[in-house]
């Protein structure tokens, strides 16, 4: 059995009755994202904000040198060989984490999946495929992995669930292309998807801050509703 991974944990109130589980990108770590949750919690909203640290593995593209991410890469993004191998591993780890959630109260269905880059992509990768009705998935400048096979894979449980994707038009790690592919191949499945783009690069900036809190403060409103 893959071992829990290491998390840093805040919470915006006691007793929360949601969570966030936030993953961060390529060679960062579960601090990277860690104070967002004061400029995007809900008002008076009690939250968990898990903010997990990725494992460390040899990355290819980075000539071989171990940093902390949740699969590897082989090449630039014109090439589309994947570590799917490494994707599923990882989508075991995050599922791990939403069971501990579970077991400490908070319902799949008051649970959001978020990430950026790597993380965003595995949020989209393990939020689509989640057996249970999440609350919501949040994917920030990333892609969809393992596209070919979502229309099978997909989880009837979450085929309405609330979709966030946003990206960087001036994005240089990952264009944003790929995050409008990601984008329209799950609207050929019949997603609902809530799509923003930015005049930023492989980041974050105030607006899109801004309608992350909006979004999210939507998502955890409908969380009660079957």
């Amino acid at each position: 059995m893959t071992a829990l991974l290491e998390t840093l944990e805040i919470e915006t109130a006691p007793s929360p009755r949601a969570a966030v589980i936030w993953m961060h990108g390529l060679g960062a770590d579960g601090h990277d994202f860690a104070g967002i949750e004061r400029e995007v919690t809900p008002p008076g909203a009690a939250v968990r904000y898990v903010y997990p640290h990725a494992p460390m593995m040899p990355v290819t593209i980075n000539n071989g040198y171990v940093m902390r991410a949740w699969y590897d890469v082989f090449g630039v993004a014109g090439e589309r060989r994947e570590d799917e191998a490494g994707v599923r591993a990882s989508q075991e780890r995050i599922e791990r984490l939403i069971a501990r959630e579970k077991a400490r109260g908070i319902p799949a269905r008051a649970i959001v999946l978020a990430g950026f880059s790597q993380g965003g992509a595995m949020a989209l990768h393990t939020g689509l495929r989640h057996p249970e009705r999440l609350a919501g998935v949040m994917a920030l400048s990333c892609f969809l992995p393992v596209a070919r096979a979502v229309a099978t894979e997909a989880s009837t449980a979450n085929r309405d669930v609330s979709l966030f994707i946003a990206h960087g038009i001036a994005d240089d790690l990952i264009p944003v292309a790929r995050a409008r592919a990601a984008r329209d191949t799950l609207l050929g499945l019949g997603y609902e998807v809530e799509w923003h783009e930015y005049p930023m690069a492989h980041s974050l900036c105030p607006q899109e801050i801004e309608d992350i809190a909006a979004w999210l403060q939507r998502t955890l409103e409908r969380k009660e509703t079957p």
